[in-house]
């Protein structure tokens, strides 16, 4: 099993930045990507960004490009979401995934990830 434990979230006006963390703990070694969705209310769960545990490969939504970066430090089993000029439309809760096998095109299929962590609100007012 892993456990996964977000925080970091809080409220922030637009063109402002935050940073978010995801812990890992347990059986990290089947990790083979975590990544960032977030889901805003009334809406459906959203892949942000990816992070491959083998390569450091990382993906982005289209909305979230130029914006957010997604990094890692392996050694203390953390993964960031550092997300910069941020709007009101990012608003969500924020989650992380792990999985352990994630095809690239699959990136944003939620259904593909194991453990889930219990999610962080990230509130950017206008």
């Amino acid at each position: 099993q892993v456990q996964l434990t977000e925080f970091g979230g809080g409220s922030v006006e637009a063109g402002g930045s935050l940073r978010i963390s995801c812990a890992a703990a347990g059986n990290t070694w089947a990790i083979g990507a975590v990544t960032w969705f977030r889901q805003a209310p009334g809406e459906e769960r959203e892949g942000v960004a990816v992070i491959y545990r083998d390569d450091s490969a990382t993906l982005y939504a289209d909305a979230v490009k130029g914006r957010f970066t997604i990094s890692e430090d392996i050694a203390h089993e953390l993964v960031y979401l550092q997300m910069n000029d941020l709007k009101p439309e990012d608003t969500a809760t924020y989650y992380c995934a792990a999985g352990s096998s994630i095809v690239n095109g699959l990136w944003m299929v939620e259904f593909e990830y194991q453990y889930w962590g219990q999610g962080t609100q990230v509130t950017v007012s206008s």
